[in-house]
């Protein structure tokens, strides 16, 4: 039964004419009949009857209307229920990132949102190829995602999508490699030494195939490793090279981060949620202060003066900082 029909039924109750109904709800006499016809035919035993010139309640119709109240007092409360939930400020909040995103942005996360009162937010680590992420969304309020500018785009026909930052991503080596000397690098330089890739399906996985088209033959990959802060610890032992991100790796005085002349790579990373999610007053002011982290983070230079990076990282635009070997 439609609670709009069970409505029309009470007022009919208490109003006692089908005109009564009509002008209190603003519509006419006749639409007041058709819905009480169709909230009739469901019904197995007549509902209203004639009364002279009226309309009026059988016995039936007097305990459905009867009902018709609780039914109305639910919804009520049930409405009530969602506009509270919707707007409760203090309402917990879920994030999931992958690694790097949750080792960059997840500390300051949570203690910017306690310093101001914010909600409480429940973080978890996600390591899922590109096609999982929108899934992810299910069981996370807001979704923190990444893929290349050549990666098939989010489904936003079922999501919302948040773009955060755009991210370059660098080689890095050693700063004892043979290639930390150097500025910027190509692809045919690179492919002269042993990598380490990620898992397939991973994002990165197909700049890595990129640089090998461009230097016209496959790299040597000699290891597989996803979690980046691994990957940097094999990097600076000098094992192999990586491509890493600029800017939510963690320095490290052992590495040097090159950009590539012939294929400037980058990433975007992304927030994603369910279109009604946003509706929640916690979320958005979870989502708003990812916003100002990430874009606070988009202008902080790595570390040291007058723009020189952090040891072996590129300085503002792109270019590594000055200094002995490994510095550029």
């Amino acid at each position: 039964m439609d609670p709009h029909h069970l409505r029309l039924l009470r007022e009919l109750g208490e109003r006692g004419s089908v005109a009564a109904v009509a002008r209190a709800l603003h519509i006419t006499p006749s639409a007041v009949s058709q819905q009480l016809n169709t909230l009739q035919r469901s019904a197995r035993v007549p509902l209203t009857e004639r009364s002279g010139r009226r309309l009026v309640l059988t016995e039936a119709g007097r305990a459905l209307a009867a009902a018709a109240v609780e039914v109305m007092t639910a919804l009520d409360r049930a409405s009530r229920a969602v506009g509270d939930h919707l707007d409760d400020p203090a309402a917990p909040v879920s994030v999931a990132a992958f690694h790097s995103a949750g080792l960059t942005w997840f500390a300051p996360l949570i203690a910017r949102l306690a310093a101001t009162g914010g909600p409480p937010v429940r973080c978890c680590d996600e390591d899922v190829a590109h096609a999982g992420f929108p899934r992810l969304v299910g069981d996370y309020d807001l979704v923190l995602a990444h893929r290349l500018a050549h990666s098939p785009p989010w489904p936003v026909g079922r999501l919302t999508v948040v773009p955060l930052i755009h991210e370059p991503l660098y080689v890095a080596m050693s700063v004892d490699h043979p290639l930390a000397g150097r500025e910027r690098l190509t692809a045919a330089a690179v492919s002269a030494f042993p990598w380490i890739s990620v898992h397939e399906g991973f994002p990165l996985e197909g700049v890595l195939t990129a640089i090998a088209a461009a230097a016209g033959r496959p790299l040597d990959v000699a290891h597989r490793i996803n979690e980046f802060t691994v990957a940097a610890s094999v990097v600076a032992s000098g094992a192999a090279l990586a491509l890493l991100p600029g800017r939510t790796t963690v320095p490290d005085p052992r590495l040097a981060l090159r950009p590539l002349a012939d294929l400037p790579a980058g990433r975007h990373i992304d927030v994603l949620t369910r279109p009604e999610t946003l509706h929640r007053a916690s979320v958005r002011t979870v989502l708003n202060v990812l916003r100002e982290i990430a874009g606070q983070a988009t202008g902080v230079k790595r570390a040291g003066a007058a723009g020189v990076g952090a040891a072996g990282w590129p300085g503002p635009g792109g270019k590594a900082g000055r200094g002995g070997r490994g510095r550029g």
